[in-house]
């Protein structure tokens, strides 16, 4: 599948794509988020299979790959990688609100804790809070947005939570002398 230049990988076609490149799409902007509860994303199932494939190419230990090894280690049984599960939690965050937010990236993660294990077979729901929005000092035509991811379960326990800034453009005509 091609978008513009970039050669996507037909898997692609099946995660809405399409829809975020309507031309009718909302394109939230640093003034649309407030602090407090964002959203609740999900469910999103997590296969075995996917567990493995991810597990082979990026983080090949043996509670990720192996039954057997699995059951023997700490985390008694197959557990996909907490980076798989990060990874799970940024599509869930573009589906859910980055791919219509005017996002000019981020800084990085402040807090990334990992609670207890993916699982074969978990379906995951992500909830988000903005703990911060201000205006860049440096930049003040975006702003600052702080969230807080908390992906968990079915049976509602916490999987990871994510404390991570992203940068976001201010509505047009806002004036520069506004910065905080």
């Amino acid at each position: 599948m091609r978008m513009g230049g970039l050669r996507l990988p037909q898997s692609a076609a099946t995660i809405g794509l399409l829809s975020i490149m309507s031309p009718v799409m909302t394109t939230l902007v640093f003034e649309d988020f407030k602090p407090g509860h964002l959203g609740r994303f999900g469910p999103r199932r997590v296969t075995r299979d996917e567990i493995l494939v991810f597990a082979a190419e990026f983080d090949p230990q043996p509670m990720h790959l192996d039954e057997d090894a699995a059951a023997r280690s700490m985390l008694k049984g197959l557990s996909g990688s907490g980076w798989h599960l990060c990874a799970i939690i940024m599509r869930m965050m573009f589906d859910g609100f980055i791919g219509r937010t005017a996002s000019l990236g981020s800084p990085g993660v402040n807090e990334l804790r990992w609670l207890a294990p993916l699982r074969p077979g978990d379906d995951l729901t992500l909830d988000v809070e903005v703990t911060e929005a201000r205006i860049s000092r440096s930049r003040p035509t975006t702003g600052i947005v702080t969230l807080k991811a908390v992906v968990s379960n079915a049976a509602g326990q916490a999987l990871c939570e994510m404390v991570s800034p992203i940068i976001v453009r201010r509505r047009d005509g806002t004036a520069l002398g506004e910065a905080v």
